[in-house]
């Protein structure tokens, strides 16, 4: 888990279909809402559906870049924020050309709302993600599918009761798996009281 970063940018090698299949199962081991298991995922492989999925990709990264109004950092900039920023804008040039794609689907149950829905389903994607780091590939959460998501319901006939949660994009990774950097326990979780900090035993 420490080192189950998003990963954004990966080489050009193959992943064997029996990998992915072994992080789909681990997906299936999630817990859900009564157990329904409301999920369907969906790995995209045709090259039609892959150049959609490319085209909302460079259209989520022009609309990022025009409402942060970000540049990009020189090539030398070693800081975390350039690294971060010249990963993701990698990641959208590459689009639907990534090694895999897959998508996480959920059938909303009756009288929950859409948060409720995600607890159904996200739990099955960190599975995943969690599957896909044990066998060293690396993978990243995208919302490109809510640029292109008619066209892309139609392609894959997606029925009108799914919803899809997230486009995951997996590969093996360029560089290597890097410890993760998140703000300490005790700034996020508290005690009774919203403003009563865990008082954190750990260094």
């Amino acid at each position: 888990m420490r080192t189950s970063s998003a990963v954004r940018r990966y080489r050009d090698d193959p992943v064997p279909d029996d990998a992915i299949e072994t992080c789909l199962q681990a997906a299936t081991w999630a817990p859900s809402g009564g157990n329904q298991q409301p999920w369907k995922f969906v790995v995209l492989k045709s090259s039609a559906v892959r150049d959609v999925i490319t085209a909302a990709a460079h259209q989520t990264w022009d609309v990022m870049a025009e409402f942060y109004k970000f540049s990009m950092p020189d090539e030398t900039a070693d800081d975390p924020k350039s690294r971060v920023l010249r990963a993701m804008a990698e990641h959208m040039r590459v689009g639907g050309a990534a090694p895999v794609l897959i998508l996480f689907c959920v059938q909303p149950q009756r009288g929950t709302t859409e948060l409720q829905q995600g607890g159904s389903i996200f739990p099955a994607v960190q599975n995943f993600l969690l599957a896909a780091r044990a066998h060293g590939l690396g993978a990243a959460i995208t919302l490109w599918h809510g640029s292109c998501e008619d066209e892309l319901r139609s392609m894959v006939g997606i029925p009108d009761d799914w919803k899809i949660a997230t486009l995951l994009t997996v590969g093996w990774p360029k560089g290597g798996h890097h410890q993760v950097r998140r703000k300490p326990v005790g700034e996020v979780a508290a005690i009774d009281h919203w403003d009563q900090a865990w008082r954190t035993t750990t260094p």
